[in-house]
């Protein structure tokens, strides 16, 4: 071991009813939050089912991945989602624990996931806290602060997670977060291991690190103020995207989408999800997650973000063409 690198943090689609999160679950102050008032290469691969309606657009073919790469016609895009990691001073780039050591090649196992950097290995590892049985569901948007924190304890906490999007104007999920909680305010959070439901960022940051972390918040989330005001800085780049509907077909299952909120590549694809209010399972995977592997073991690569579309059979690498897939098979034209 040449050196050593430490860094730390101080079935899926249900229903739309809940019976069992009444409306007197939660009573917090909506002044604080957003609030309104209820009115795949053998890394690729791609099969059509016609028996859920839902097919890749004709003539499809998914991207050889391309690291470290951006297409000519996305680099503003990219550059303004990158402003979040200099104003954020990358949180949520590694997972809680993070640590990262140079090794030999041969201390590597030939199917394993390993970062290299100049020519160097390097393993990554975290120190992950217990792991939820089912995804924590939680209701947001892109373009929202509030949520954006909750998504950067998230990626800390290397979680899984069910997003329904809530974009102004969603006809879908909006409302039952009304119907659940009693008012439309983002983001909220429902923990089907506990039948724990909540609104108010901070205090469902709180509850993550309590049940699934080591109850430490990390110091860039614990800052009050000064961190909501970042997290509202930090989304100048991309200014409004993310954050009104675009009328779509609803799927009949939730997407999967391997991504880590700190990387700017995955937030252009987040942000066309939500505008589509499509329903997805974030497979968190943030620098020393072990979830890299698994993605490594499963497309013989690993590039984030990653789209799994189970009601077209669509597996892809490469962010600029997963926002066109997206848009050519669920945006109503």
């Amino acid at each position: 071991m040449a050196g050593v690198l430490n860094f730390s943090s101080s079935p899926l689609f249900r229903p739309l009813s809940r019976p069992r999160v009444p409306n007197t679950r939660v009573s917090i102050k909506a002044s604080s939050e957003f609030s309104e008032k209820p009115l795949p290469s053998t890394s690729v691969s791609t099969k059509e089912d016609p028996k859920l309606g839902f097919n890749p657009p004709s003539n499809f073919k998914p991207p050889e991945p391309k690291p470290f790469s951006i297409r000519p016609d996305k680099v503003f895009d990219i550059l303004g989602a990158s402003l979040a990691l200099i104003l954020r001073l990358g949180t949520g780039v590694f997972v809680s624990g993070y640590s990262a050591s140079f090794v030999s090649e041969s201390e590597i196992p030939p199917d394993e996931y390993i970062l290299e950097i100049a020519g160097f290995k390097v393993k990554e590892t975290s120190k992950v806290g217990p792991r939820p049985e089912k995804p924590i569901e939680i209701y947001e948007f892109e373009s929202c602060p509030f949520c954006r924190k909750v998504r950067e304890i998230v990626a800390v906490l290397d979680l899984d997670v069910l997003f329904y999007p809530c974009p102004r104007n969603g006809p879908n999920f909006r409302p039952k977060v009304a119907q659940m909680g009693g008012k439309q305010q983002f983001p909220y959070m429902v923990d089907p291991n506990t039948g724990v439901a909540m609104y108010e960022s901070d205090d469902i940051i709180k509850y993550l690190v309590g049940k699934y972390g080591d109850g430490n918040v990390p110091f860039m989330l614990s800052l009050g103020l000064l961190t909501t005001l970042t997290e509202g800085f930090a989304m100048i780049g991309r200014m409004g995207k993310g954050s009104s509907y675009t009328p779509s077909k609803l799927p009949p299952k939730p997407l999967e989408l391997w991504a880590y909120e700190a990387s700017p590549f995955c937030k252009v694809v987040r942000e066309v999800i939500v505008e589509l209010e499509l329903p997805h399972i974030l497979r968190s995977c943030a620098r020393g997650s072990p979830k890299r592997q698994l993605l490594y073991q499963k497309a013989r690569h690993f590039q984030a973000p990653y789209l799994e579309d189970p009601n077209t059979g669509v597996k892809m690498f490469e962010s600029a063409e997963i926002v066109e897939y997206l848009k050519a098979t669920y945006a109503l034209q």
